[in-house]
């Protein structure tokens, strides 16, 4: 496997986690404990069975994948990184991605469960699950959303991520976050869970894996879910279907991986997200988490999925990896939209809850490539050690839709929603709308100095945006987009103790341009791609069992809008500035935690005309603060017993500052018990989301949803 020098202070974390303490000054002490010192390697790797271990509490990792820049220890990374670990999946019961990385204080979601996808809001900026990776390639996973049972590790970097791993599809720069699946063990799996969340949707989930060759150099993991039934939803059913193949070999020199996903999704009365009307004095109450605006709905979701991934060490200092995968997606949906009801032009909710609802139809499919090819050469320059790494990516996408609308209207009201309009008598077929390809280059250094107590990176990618646009009524391209751009990235890693990283970082992301559309002036242009600029800075303290961040950082970006000529182009600035404070790991034994919190300052600069200059970003909050513990309780051996709460300020729902959203404090609460039954380990859960049924908006941008009520989760877990 390829590895870096064994430095000493890799040695000193090591040997700490095998039972050896670390002083803060980097001096040795033998623990109360005995201690059996196993041989360690430093991955290069990015294939999954080379994942980092597990911190203390094992809720999160001691590190993560980089993309161009391989695998890193949190302690080496000039970035704010946080990696999840399976363990913390399975024990909180999380469902898909947005209950793992709204852990975080920086992160929250601004839709809910049940509706028709998940997007985040990450340093404030939006991040949609279609920006997700699938071990390191873009586009290859559920735009909509992404169960988890399939999961080994969700990793997340904070800030931009262009150079790691490109420009993500939809551009979001926020944060880029990645999920590396599970692989076969070394000791066979055999994993039945059966699961129930409120009000009637019941599941099951089977994990199966094994091991087998000379040296268990083959393996083959399977992870297939069946559920179905009303959950978040009155009336409403959320059904799934996934399955799972995961194949892999580990050789000498020779690593290979391939996965095989297929998830199938259909929901009845989705949760959907509305708009509110202009010029009303307040927003209205938030309703019932278990309302659906438009009852009646459907939505059904198919994604098919292929990825391989080949690593090889020509030498024992230079590693190739060639990486690709195909996804094909087709998402139907009846699209209500809210209406004048008498006019049918689009017209938002009043104060009182009232609006329009007409029914359509909008349907939309998707075809991906992806792929990924480098190389990583380690080597000595004197006294200065050299990870090199050359990556070329690139990205096809055809994609097209059909609309459907519709031709009559009926008066509704959030609070009691009337049913919905006949659907339009003629469904129209899926055209091409779209073919994009995002290409690029790369090129980083990572240089260590003085035995690994100075750690730069620098690096530039150089990412070209192609753009066709066709008309779905004719066949004929409408437009056309060619654009590049480089992106550069600059880290520093500074340690005066072993268990001290003070770092710092400058990046750059970068989003495709937009093709301006028809109700504007300069309608039909084509933009070229933007950057947005990050400045970070912090320290990360390895306490032992504990580690601590502390980060500030400024991200900024162009904001899309119109002058006062209404012509629309990338006119002044969202820049959003903050302060972070995070920490996780074992308080004492039995004692898991995760703690943080987050300021920012989300500004509008350089406005046109002056319009909303300096004012405050929609959609951001202030303050965000998290807090969750498990505890394995000392009179009762077995029952594990843990809690969250999450805090989140008031927002704004507009830029010109005049509606907001009200700050909310939700809780969660749950339990589990170890034991075993007829000789079988089994494991009983219960948590409880949303625990005082709080009644609360999630909004993006000027659109919001109903945030879900108190949900119950039970399950049985039996190892054979």
């Amino acid at each position: 496997m390829p590895h870096r020098p064994f430095t000493r202070s890799l040695l000193l974390r090591h040997l700490a986690a095998a039972g050896l303490l670390v002083s803060a000054g980097g001096a040795l002490a033998q623990s109360t404990q005995p201690a059996t010192l196993q041989t360690i390697t430093v991955e290069g790797s990015q294939l999954s069975d080379g994942v980092m271990p597990p911190f203390a509490g094992g809720q999160v990792a001691t590190g993560g994948s980089l993309g161009l820049l391989g695998t890193s220890n949190v302690m080496d990374s000039p970035f704010s990184t946080v990696n999840y670990t399976s363990q913390l999946v399975d024990d909180i019961q999380a469902r898909t991605l947005a209950d793992v990385i709204t852990l975080d204080p920086s992160v929250r979601t601004t839709t809910s469960t049940g509706g028709f996808g998940e997007d985040f809001l990450i340093r404030g900026f939006s991040v949609g699950t279609g920006d997700v990776g699938l071990n390191g390639l873009y586009g290859l996973l559920s735009a909509n959303r992404i169960p988890l049972e399939m999961v080994e590790r969700v990793e997340l970097l904070k800030g931009p991520g262009t150079l790691m791993r490109g420009i993500p599809p939809n551009g979001s720069i926020g944060g880029s976050v990645n999920v590396i699946t599970k692989r076969a063990d070394d000791e066979p799996l055999t994993r039945v869970s059966a699961a129930y969340t409120s009000k009637a949707n019941v599941g099951t989930h089977v994990d199966i894996g094994r091991r087998f060759g000379k040296n268990n150099a083959w393996g083959v993991r399977f992870n297939g879910v069946l559920r179905g039934g009303e959950a978040s939803i009155r009336g409403g059913k959320q059904n799934l279907g996934l399955g799972a193949l995961a194949l892999d070999y580990r050789g000498e020199r020779l690593r290979w991986t391939l996965d095989a996903i297929y998830q199938d999704e259909k929901i009845d009365d989705f949760r959907a997200q509305i708009g509110f009307r202009p010029g009303i004095a307040e927003i209205p109450a938030a309703p019932d988490g278990d309302i659906t605006f438009y009852p009646g709905t459907t939505l059904t979701q198919l994604d098919k999925t292929v990825a391989s991934r080949l690593e090889y060490d020509l030498t024992d200092n230079l590693t190739a990896h060639v990486a690709m995968g195909y996804r094909d997606n087709v998402v139907k949906q009846m699209f209500p939209i809210s209406v004048n009801p008498n006019t049918l032009a689009r017209q938002g909710v009043d104060a009182d809850g009232n609006f329009g609802v007409m029914n359509s139809y909008y349907d939309s499919y998707s075809k991906t490539f992806s792929a990924d090819a480098g190389l990583q050469a380690r080597f000595n320059t004197g006294g200065v050690g050299h990870v090199v790494a050359l990556s070329a990516t690139r990205m096809d996408q055809e994609a097209g839709n059909a609309y459907s609308p519709g031709t009559a209207a009926v008066s509704s009201n959030i609070y009691n929603p009337s049913p919905l309009p006949a659907a339009p008598s003629v469904r129209n077929n899926m055209e091409r709308a779209s073919e994009t390809t995002l290409s690029s280059i790369a090129i980083a250094d990572t240089l260590s100095f003085a035995q690994d107590s100075v750690l730069l990176t620098v690096g530039a990618r150089r990412q070209t945006v192609e753009v066709d646009g066709y008309s779905t009524a004719t066949g004929a391209r409408t437009s056309t987009y060619k654009a590049s751009a480089i992106s550069p990235v600059a880290g520093i890693v500074v340690k005066p103790l072993n268990n001290v990283s003070i770092y710092g970082n400058f990046t750059e992301g970068l989003t495709r341009g937009t093709i301006v559309s028809a109700n504007y002036a300069n309608a039909g242009e084509v933009l070229d791609p933007y950057k947005s600029k990050q400045y970070e800075a912090g320290v990360k303290v390895d306490w032992g069992k504990v580690t601590t961040t502390v980060a500030v950082y400024q991200l900024g970006r162009p904001a899309g809008q119109a002058d006062d000529a209404n012509v629309y182009g990338y006119f002044g600035e969202q820049r959003n500035r903050g302060l972070e404070l995070t920490a996780y790991g074992e308080l004492q034994p039995g004692l898991r935690f995760m703690a943080g919190a987050a300021f920012t300052q989300a500004k509008l600069m350089n406005t046109p005309g002056g319009v909303n200059e300096g004012n405050t970003a929609a959609g951001v909050p202030r303050r965000t603060f998290n807090l969750a513990l498990d505890w394995d309780t000392p009179w009762v051996n077995g029952l594990s017993l843990n809690g969250s709460v999450a805090y989140t300020s008031s927002s704004y729902i507009d830029s010109t500052n005049t509606l907001s959203l009200p700050a909310v404090t939700t809780f969660g609460l749950g339990a589990r018990y170890r034991t075993e039954v007829a000789g079988k380990p089994v494991v009983l859960r219960a948590n409880i989301d949303n625990l005082t049924d709080k009644e609360y908006w999630l909004a993006s941008g000027s659109f919001a949803t109903n945030a879900a009520g108190r949900t119950v989760m039970l399950s049985a877990t039996v190892d054979f």
